[in-house]
């Protein structure tokens, strides 16, 4: 038998003759080594797998590298360009049968991925696409696209004997040239940029580019199969119509059958999921034995798959992690094992040529893509940069490809090593870039002011509400009915209900008065009706605008502050410590819950364009809103000013309110010592305000003003419990922004979360009342200030 150093893949005709492995061992103490039986050689290989690449992924994490970047590097790690070059290390824990099998699982990874790809991947984006987009698009694939057919057509007589036909010269320019979703959806959402502007414009341009592409890729494959049997291409062609028909024709009227059928809010039979992850594999033999790729049925699959809730997004619930974490390893590992850095050498004048074509491809589609957003569109040259970067993005797809090629003795193995270090560098060096370079965040904090202190009387209270249960949705109504709408000072809700996105890979933002309704997501439900009665029963005075966000989690906070933003509201309310995802499956466990909800609320303290409210829902904001013939109910509400923005912030909410006849209102200002710790300004600043409150509210016998002057944090929580004599309803605070430290030395303990501030945690705490609710402001943070710092919590004194 002949040794050779070349995979099996590049010598066809290589015959290797072994016995049949067997499959279980009996165990060391048998004197047996359990790596020369397949199944415990199996396990071995896939823990090794697992565990390099994730220790890689988190080795490159903090340099902002993708995760497919650090998955391919661990794939390279295991095969012969590092481990693999060892010739004991291969044959002893990746011989030429355990070979077969890993690429196998390989194949069977990248299957998948396109199929859940297809899944995510809508297509009706292409329909609502601007201008803009289509120029962009076209401008980053026609571009390149002629400019590396140039540059083939000079290097043509310098190329490989396969690479010189026509069809392979279009094969690899177009697929040089175009951006493929699933690469750039899965890189934008890992940077959690999908609610971005740019993230938005990035998968909207994809789609179109994709679009061109699978245009291309099937002319390419008709001219190859074309090559010297005409009729191949003919049967190609029908082959690819009775699929494609077959699947969008047959198929998805089943799956679409299969979504009206299953109870709304109730997920999909699991014995229609296996029958399509069945289905998957099935779809595949059939392009493969017909020639038409088998990776091409997947992907066709998963785009006949109806996105979002509740087929597509049971889909990706149910195998995503299994595909992510453990199926689609093997298919890096397969790329690594094709890939030998060492079959470079003393090759370069026969790569030279292929080189330049892949040079030329990526440089003009970056130039291409900033030259059409920046000079053609005028946006913004950051912004035209970070674009053109994502636009130039390279993955999966394009591994993929290059695996093609190689099955069609297209290119050898240092052509193919070539063209997956080039692709890794490209994205390597994008990825860091594009962080540096754009900020989703950047565009909310505002210079001018944006808060409820600052808002013009006799003026519209804009507010932006969001919400995702119906339990939930009273107490708020209760809060705005309190808040004194007025003719003169109706209150305006824009009212954001919260979706986690699954099933697709497009974020939606809903406009539910201007926008047709998306079948999916149906703005008849229980939430927005709920919040449209209280419009009602308030004649007019509290308006509501529905909209609905379906998007990651990690992204929320963008919507929401972006609908902040353009409609230029005072205040934001979050409720506290509530579950902000609704997805299908309500699968999030109470601390995963909780973890979210704070993420969020975290992220909207910190960029939000206007000033923030938290409200704890704990008892009488359960009770129903009180009807028109309902004899009124008396409230009694107290606010605990502390000083500093936030504090005024509470004052100027709670001024609103004490024009309600049916609420009483206690303000118990709290003072240093000598004026201990006091900031001068800020302090002028709340004496100003202070004052203003009482000389406006001085005959109002509803209204009740005190001050406290404590030494310390533990005087602080005595005043508040000795005032908690009277029931209060609602408890307002400040965040604690500003605020005289001394007020809460020697609370020392660190808290789990700043998110109420150590006041309003304490007042919602059971040691001061188990049914009264709470409202914690924070104040606008402009953009030249500092956000509220973490502060530390107290022990509740025994009193």
């Amino acid at each position: 038998m002949v040794k050779s150093d070349l995979p099996i893949e590049f010598e066809p005709n290589r015959t290797i003759c072994r016995h049949p492995p067997a499959t279980h061992s009996p165990g060391i103490f048998y004197g047996k080594d359990p790596l020369q039986f397949s199944i415990p050689l199996l396990l071995l290989e896939m823990s090794m797998v697992i565990l390099i690449t994730r220790l890689v992924h988190y080795l490159l994490k903090p340099f902002k590298q993708p995760r497919i970047v650090s998955e391919i590097i661990g794939g390279l790690i295991i095969g012969p360009s590092c481990l693999g070059h060892n010739k004991e290390f291969s044959s002893y824990l990746f011989p030429d049968n355990s070979e077969f099998v890993m690429k196998t699982f390989g194949v069977l990874g990248f299957m998948y991925f396109l199929f859940l790809c297809g899944v995510q991947t809508d297509f009706s984006v292409i329909q609502k696409a601007t201008r803009k987009q289509w120029y962009i698009a076209l401008y980053g694939v026609l571009i390149p696209l002629s400019a590396t057919l140039i540059v083939a057509l000079c290097v043509r007589d310098d190329l490989s004997e396969e690479l010189q036909t026509g069809a392979s010269i279009w094969g690899v320019a177009s697929s040089l040239s175009i951006t493929a979703f699933p690469v750039i959806y899965t890189i934008v959402r890992e940077f959690n940029l999908l609610s971005s502007d740019i993230g938005r414009m990035a998968l909207s341009t994809a789609v179109i580019s994709d679009m061109i592409g699978i245009n291309g890729v099937t002319a390419f494959e008709a001219a190859k199969q074309g090559e010297g049997r005409p009729m191949a291409a003919v049967y190609y062609l029908i082959s690819l119509i009775i699929v494609n028909a077959a699947i969008f024709g047959g198929i998805r009227q089943l799956m679409l059958w299969i979504v009206q059928t299953t109870p709304e809010g109730k997920p999909v039979d699991e014995l229609y999921i296996v029958l399509i992850l069945v289905g998957v594999a099935v779809v595949g033999f059939v392009c493969d034995m017909t020639g038409l790729a088998i990776a091409n049925g997947p992907l066709w699959l998963g785009l006949a798959v109806p996105d979002g809730p509740p087929l597509g997004a049971t889909l990706v619930e149910k195998s995503e992690t299994f595909l992510l974490e453990i199926l689609l390893p093997f298919s890096y590992v397969y790329i690594g094992l094709y890939t030998d850095v060492f079959s470079l050498h003393g090759k370069w004048l026969s790569l030279r040529p292929l080189f330049y074509m892949v040079a030329c491809a990526y440089l003009t589609k970056l130039v291409a893509t900033l030259f059409a957003a920046r000079w053609v569109y005028q946006m913004p040259l950051s912004d035209s940069f970070a674009l053109s970067l994502i636009m130039s993005l390279r993955g999966q797809v394009e591994l993929i490809l290059f695996i093609h090629w190689s099955d069609l003795k297209m290119i050898t193995q240092s052509y193919f090593t070539m063209l997956v270090l080039t692709t890794t560098a490209m994205t390597a060096i994008a990825s860091p870039l594009i962080n540096i370079i754009y900020d989703p965040t950047r565009p909310y904090m505002l210079n001018k002011r944006r808060n409820i202190q600052h808002n013009p009387p006799n003026m519209d209270f804009k507010l932006v509400l969001t919400i995702d249960d119906e339990e939930s949705v009273p107490g708020f109504i209760n809060l705005f009915e309190v808040s004194n709408p007025t003719p003169s000072s109706p209150i305006v809700v824009y009212a954001l209900r919260l979706i986690q996105l699954v099933g697709r890979a497009t974020p939606l933002f809903i406009d539910h008065d201007n926008q047709e309704q998306n079948f999916n997501y149906n703005s008849v439900n229980p939430i927005h009706n709920a919040l449209k009665y209280s419009h009602e029963s308030m004649c007019g005075f509290i308006r509501i605008h529905p909209f609905t966000s379906v998007s990651p989690k990690r992204s929320m906070y963008q919507d929401i502050c972006e609908l902040a933003l353009t409609k230029k509201v005072s205040l934001i309310l979050l409720p506290y410590n509530k579950d902000l995802l609704k997805n299908s499956q309500r699968s999030l466990e109470a601390g995963e819950q909780k973890n979210v909800s704070l993420s969020i609320n975290s992220n909207i303290f910190s960029h939000a364009p206007c000033s923030v409210g938290v409200f704890v829902d704990k008892g009488f904001f359960q009770k129903p809103p009180s009807q028109p013939n309902a004899k009124p109910v008396r409230r009694h509400f107290a606010v605990l000013f502390l000083g500093g923005p936030d504090a005024r912030e509470t004052l100027a909410y709670a001024d609103r309110m004490v024009g309600h006849p049916d609420l009483s209102l206690t303000v118990v200002r709290f003072l240093a010592y000598d004026g201990e710790g006091d900031d001068t300004m800020e302090k002028k600043l709340d004496d100003g305000l202070v004052t203003w409150f009482w000389v406006k509210n001085e005959g109002n016998r509803s209204v009740i003003y005190r001050e406290v002057v404590v030494k310390n944090g533990e005087e602080t929580m005595a005043a508040i419990q000795s005032i908690n004599d009277v029931h209060y309803d609602l408890w307002i605070v400040g965040r604690g922004n500003g605020m005289n430290r001394l007020l809460v030395q020697g609370l020392t303990t660190w808290s789990d979360n700043d998110e109420l501030g150590i006041i309003g945690e304490y007042v919602s705490s059971s040691d001061v009342s188990a049914t009264a609710s709470v409202l914690v402001m924070q104040q606008q943070i402009l953009r030249d200030q500092e956000p509220v710092k973490p502060k530390k919590r107290f022990n509740a004194p025994r009193l």
